[in-house]
């Protein structure tokens, strides 16, 4: 099978809605839309490994943390997982009382029924109910007409006014999504929404949410604007509801697509952090609100420590961020082009600092975000300079993780612009092995001793520290796993912000090189590295490495300040 010669014979283009008075191009975005994260919901079904209760809790309280006052928090008639960790939510009163969760069920009486039952008790609450409505989906999944599919969107409209109206103690708000709305045809959209308005007949002070999801992005986002503009001046009692939307990204658009949205009349969006989702993803909220942020709108959510959010969601979800995505990207705030690295030095050292941001190929201050700017040295096509990891790979088989790089790469600049010279593979391993191999004070690792029982790791550590000479101390400590027990000894509070570890040579012959991202007491993060024939022993070295330059005072250190 290959690609068609002709595609047209199989796929059928958009066909896009008359709209030629539209007035979404020349509207621009001056406030922050409603938000809705759907992490813990549409990002969590789209996992290999959906997260356990103890996951979900910890993404829920970073999201809370993040500013976010409306989260779905699961889909609780799709397992009893998701249903008992929504009553743990409201049984442990872990909701604050400015945030509202959300519940998503089919128009379905039975699903609707256990929906209502998991967020019993609850303070106020979301019910989210969606039937599709795409002539595909009617003709081959409903075996439905235009009056079928309306009848089941309002008679689930009618069933979840009952039931909330039988559980007066929470206060209710409704939601409903004509699911593909993005392939629907939009007056009938119209239609079976204003069906739904009827039933529950909101008011400008209890407004009804209408998510206008692109389930399938099958267009260019100009013509989804023209579709939320039509709807909007279609849609009866405008001033009584929120119109959302909820974007995917099966054509990579799906930022574009929300914004866009938004010019054309959208109140409110939902999405995920970093743009987790089913199939393609749904729109990243992060890069939605730093886009706001960069155009001198505060977007109401806090990003302040963006890689402290991303370690969340990797953690969370079990997957990497792209290293080019968007703000947070290992590499977004990193140029490898030696005319990128002069124009971006040159803007550094004329920015004022209660001056407009001008600094050339950067869009925000990585600052504001808790990020900084690094040049890398790399061989390529752009750069003539040293290649600082291909060299230590090619050389000494140490492949460096890409912040580690970036960290690296300031003492090897250093150096280079002392000597004024080009560095050997000698020259940089030397710099290296100075820099985080030796660094073996004020704490100095001379033995450890591992012991585990029933899960639970303990591990002993003989430290001789500097300013104790002669006399050896005792550390001790407990974890799930050897690293974790190792920083639970640390005579300061830390966090291991990233673990690599990879093998060097092969063989008898083989030795094991483990980096570790700590940070500590909140500070800068910082890269140890340790070596050695016995992969716990070279991750505990690793441990002391990034905790005595911490200490110390690394290059990397006295430059930030």
């Amino acid at each position: 099978m290959s690609m068609l010669k002709d595609p047209s014979k199989k796929y059928r283009p958009f066909q896009p809605l008359a709209l030629a008075d539209r007035t979404w191009p020349d509207k621009t975005i001056s406030a922050p839309p409603i938000w809705l994260s759907t992490d813990l919901r549409d990002g969590n079904q789209a996992l290999i490994e959906p997260m356990d209760s103890a996951r979900k809790m910890r993404f829920f309280n970073g999201l809370v943390q993040a500013g976010l006052k409306e989260i779905e928090v699961g889909f609780p008639a799709a397992s009893q997982t998701e249903f008992d960790f929504i009553r743990e939510l409201i049984e442990g009163q872990y909701i604050p009382d400015d945030v509202c969760i959300q519940v998503l069920t089919q128009a379905r009486n039975d699903l609707i029924e256990r929906t209502f039952a998991s967020v019993k008790g609850a303070k106020q609450a979301i019910i989210h109910y969606y039937n599709a409505c795409a002539p595909s989906f009617r003709r081959i999944v409903f075996q439905q007409d235009k009056a079928g599919v309306k009848a089941i969107a309002v008679n689930a409209a009618k069933q979840i006014k009952q039931l909330a109206e039988a559980n007066p103690e929470t206060h209710w708000r409704f939601e409903y999504s004509p699911e593909v709305f993005s392939s629907t045809e939009t007056d009938f959209a119209v239609e079976v929404c204003n069906a739904v308005i009827d039933v529950f007949n909101p008011t400008a002070d209890n407004r009804l949410i209408l998510n206008l999801p692109a389930t399938i992005e099958c267009a260019t986002p100009n013509h989804y604007a023209d579709q939320i503009e039509w709807f909007c001046r279609h849609i009866k009692r405008r001033d009584s509801v929120i119109i959302s939307v909820h974007t995917h990204n099966d054509r990579g658009t799906g930022v574009a697509a929300s914004e866009l949205a938004q010019m054309a009349g959208a109140d409110r969006v939902e999405g995920c952090l970093f743009g987790n989702g089913e199939r393609t993803g749904n729109v990243c909220l992060v890069t939605l609100a730093l886009n706001l942020y960069t155009q001198g709108i505060n977007p109401g959510l806090d990003f302040s420590d963006i890689d402290a959010v991303r370690k969340l969601v990797e953690d969370c979800n079990q997957l990497p961020v792209h290293p080019r995505h968007p703000y947070v990207g290992d590499l977004v705030h990193t140029a490898f082009s030696g005319s990128h690295q002069d124009a971006i030095r040159k803007g550094f050292a004329q920015q004022k600092a209660d001056a407009l941001w001008e600094v050339p190929y950067l869009p925000i201050d990585p600052a504001d975000i808790g990020r900084s700017y690094e040049a890398v040295i790399r061989v390529n096509s752009q750069s003539g300079k040293g290649g600082i990891a291909f060299l230590l790979e090619q050389e000494y088989g140490i492949s460096l993780p890409r912040r580690a790089q970036i960290e690296f790469s300031q003492v090897v600049q250093r150096e280079t612009d002392r000597l004024g010279l080009e560095l050997t593979a000698a020259q940089i391993y030397a710099l290296l092995e100075q820099e985080y191999l030796a660094a073996d004070a004020p704490y100095r690792l001379e033995s450890h001793s591992l012991h585990e029982e029933n899960g639970v790791c303990c591990v002993t550590l003989r430290v001789q520290e500097a300013n104790l000479a002669g006399k050896p101390q005792s550390w001790t400590g407990e974890g799930h796993g050897p690293l974790e027990a190792l920083v639970a000894a640390l005579p300061v509070k830390a966090e291991v912000m990233d673990y690599n570890e990879h093998a060097i040579g092969s063989g008898t012959n083989a030795k094991a090189a483990a980096y570790v991202e700590l940070r500590v007491a909140g500070g800068r993060s910082l890269y140890g590295i340790g070596i050695d024939e016995n992969l716990t022993t070279a991750s505990f070295r690793a441990v002391f490495s990034a905790l005595n330059r911490d200490r110390q005072g690394s290059f990397a250190l006295k430059k930030a300040a």
